[in-house]
């Protein structure tokens, strides 16, 4: 006696691009520009410790450190590169 099992015809598999894609292109394109901005303050702020500019905006507290926002300026810049490259990752395969 021979049993046969049928399946029926399950979900294709494709490649799709991924719903988030264009979401992390959105965010890390808003996040370059706060790199920056948080670069400029890093600056003023050392600027402002050799007497070159004016004070600080933030004269106390943990925002009136150059490290803090030179840092924060850093890691926000590798979370918009991380973020491009999710995004654009699978652009290559579909092409």
């Amino acid at each position: 006696m021979v049993v046969r099992i049928r399946f029926g015809k399950g979900v294709k598999v494709s490649r799709k691009r991924r719903k988030n894609q264009r979401v992390a292109l959105a965010v890390a394109a808003l996040l370059t520009p706060a790199a920056f901005l948080a670069f400029v303050l890093g600056l003023w702020q050392i600027a402002a410790d050799l007497s070159f500019a004016s004070n600080f905006a933030i004269s106390s507290g943990v925002f009136s450190h150059w490290h803090v926002w030179l840092g924060s300026a850093a890691l926000l810049q590798f979370c918009a590169y991380r973020l491009n490259r999710y995004g654009k990752s699978g652009d290559t395969a579909a092409s």
